[in-house]
């Protein structure tokens, strides 16, 4: 218990500072059901830039022309973070790179390469041509940008002189960041603090940054990132909630917590908001369609479930609800609260939203407060949360809809919908269960081929009149879309969850706002 006697206490040492690097939007993205479109990576970064990280890896520019559009929209918008591009030691992907991130107030560029032998080896890459290659493509790379980061992939198996030669080399043609990774989540963190140590006294430009870039494959990434901090790396690169390919990458909210809680222990602080980090978890959570697991530390359910109230004055006492931005507050709203108070709880609850957005809000409130005698501040979060970036043009809205169901007889919806255009367009369908009945009614009256690949039903509060969360994933077009509903109805939810897909997908094969 003595390691916690000294929070909340003044340090007499200044505490060092952390470059946080936030790779949601590029590493993060790469996990299974985790993409995103236009709109939500737009929605996203500006969170991210409310959370405070230093730099926003918007994305890899050459892979597609969606990254390549959505980084130039993200560097365009983002004024209050360094927004960072991916590219290969190629000279026309760090041009393409480039031309997506002109345009941001603090662009930087991050070139990357394989250093382990055998990757060098299936390329037909010698020591000498790597290091070759690497000068001449940093020093393309500073002659458009002065902010450049290269990363070792594969560091951690890599030949450690050569790996120092490389990183020198780097830093000589003119990197000012130095990132190590652990690609394959290999390392324990014993071995990665090692590492981070044994390149942090041997380079020969002791100034410059050095990052690491962790891994979860051994579910070890987060102590990984917080070993290489205590070795001296001076910015770690995370995701929000850990997302990423494979088992994911170290999550921001645990590294930062931890460096908070721990301060007299790691000497170390970030600019990380804290009050923004639930929301920033939920957000990405909504836009995903993946659930937070309820013992996913910081941010699960069931983290505060424990009345702490018992445990003051001791290790539970450096973490609060409040601290990362869950707020509860006893005064209940219904159906006869004014817009004004309204808008007073969103603003308490930390929201920013423009006057057409709070009305639409206090609307889509008000139709809640209908069906629900009081709502909580839960209640109002759901829906606020990612309502902007799961919007899009509404091609069809719902109606109405009727479902017959049970032990003996086979499910039957009938539903209505109504298009843009104002006709309405009625059908009739049985499923395996009402809410299968109801997306195949739906099918029937839009026409898109598409496969549901994956629908949840989660509850947003508790009680019996809780609201309920539906998620539904569609593969439409070879595009994997997500689509969110939320209501007090569980079959109403889910109908909407469809649609919000089915939309969604339309707008994507109309134009190119969205993106896989």
């Amino acid at each position: 218990m003595d390691g916690f006697a000294s929070v909340g206490k003044k340090e007499e040492n200044p505490l060092r500072k952390i470059i946080v690097f936030d790779s949601t939007l590029r590493d993060g993205e790469l996990a299974p059901g985790c993409s995103m479109a236009l709109r939500e990576k737009l929605e996203m970064a500006k969170q991210l830039e409310r959370l405070g990280v230093d730099v926003i890896e918007a994305g890899y520019p050459t892979s597609s022309p969606d990254d390549f559009d959505a980084v130039k929209s993200i560097a365009a918008s983002i004024k209050d973070c360094i927004v960072c591009g991916l590219a290969r030691c190629v000279e026309r992907d760090i041009q393409r790179a480039w031309d997506a991130l002109k345009g941001a107030k603090q662009p930087r560029l991050h070139l990357f390469a394989e250093t382990e032998a055998s990757r060098m080896k299936s390329q037909g890459l010698k020591q000498n041509d790597l290091a070759e290659r690497t000068a001449a493509m940093v020093r393309f790379a500073k002659t458009l940008c002065p902010d450049v980061q290269f990363s070792a992939k594969g560091a951690a198996q890599t030949d450690r002189e050569f790996l120092l030669r490389i990183l020198d080399t780097a830093v000589a043609a003119g990197a000012t960041t130095l990132s190590l990774e652990d690609s394959y989540g290999y390392c324990t963190p014993g071995e990665w603090k090692d590492l981070v140590a044994w390149v942090q006294n041997r380079l020969q430009n002791p100034n410059v940054i050095l990052s690491v870039h962790p891994h979860n494959d051994l579910g070890m990434a987060v102590a990984n990132a917080l070993e290489g901090i205590h070795a001296g790396a001076g910015q770690v690169e995370c995701t929000v909630n850990g997302i990423g390919e494979r088992a994911g990458n170290a999550a921001l909210e645990e590294i930062v917590m931890a460096l908070y809680g721990r301060r007299e222990f790691y000497g170390c602080e970030t600019q990380i908001k804290h009050h923004e980090i639930y929301r920033s978890s939920k957000l990405l959570s909504t836009i995903t369609g993946v659930p937070i697991p309820p013992s996913h530390p910081i941010v699960g359910v069931n983290v505060f479930s424990q009345d702490t109230s018992r445990y003051k004055d001791t290790a539970y006492d450096f973490l609060s609800p409040e601290q990362i931005g869950i707020h509860e507050s006893s005064a209940i709203l219904g159906k006869h609260t004014t817009i004004e108070t309204f808008a007073q709880r969103v603003q308490e609850l930390g929201y920013r939203l423009s006057d057409p957005d709070l009305e639409d809000a206090y609307n889509r409130f008000h139709g809640l407060a209908a069906r629900k005698k009081e709502i909580s501040d839960r209640d109002i979060e759901a829906l606020l949360i990612g309502t902007s970036a799961q919007a899009c043009k509404e091609t069809y809205r719902l109606g109405s809809f009727i479902i017959n169901c049970g032990t003996t007889i086979s499910a039957t919806a009938v539903v209505r919908l109504i298009k843009d255009t104002g006709e309405e367009i009625e059908q009739v369908a049985r499923g395996e269960g009402p809410v299968n009945a109801a997306f195949k009614a739906i099918d029937k009256i839009v026409g898109v081929s598409s496969k549901l690949e994956n629908w949840s039903m989660r509850a947003v509060t508790g009680g019996e009149d809780a609201l309920g969360e539906a998620v539904s994933k569609i593969i439409c077009n070879g595009k994997s879309v997500a689509g969110r509903g939320l209501s007090t109805d569980i079959l109403d939810a889910s109908i909407k969850s469809y649609l919000n897909a089915i939309n969604k997908a339309l707008a994507l094969s109309q134009s190119s706002e969205f993106m896989v």
